[in-house]
């Protein structure tokens, strides 16, 4: 696991330490979720942009085939 450090003003750390909170825990957990939501996001835009200009396209007859697959499952 590699180290990461953040600085915070006095007032602040005073705070954290009246708490019982895990901190490098909860930072790790943000930093996780968060580069998670920016790689959705990056994957959604180069989807978009992949879809704006027609690089990919859906294949004649999936989207039909799709429906009907999914009324037969009913």
């Amino acid at each position: 696991m590699e180290t990461v450090t953040i600085k915070v003003d006095e007032g602040l750390k005073r705070k954290m330490e009246k708490l019982d909170v895990n901190w490098s825990a909860f930072v790790r957990e943000a930093i996780k979720n968060r580069v998670e939501l920016e790689e959705r996001r990056l994957a959604a835009d180069m989807l978009l942009s992949d879809a704006r200009s027609g690089k990919r396209v859906v294949p004649n007859g999936f989207i039909e085939n799709s429906i009907r697959e999914d009324r037969d499952r009913r």
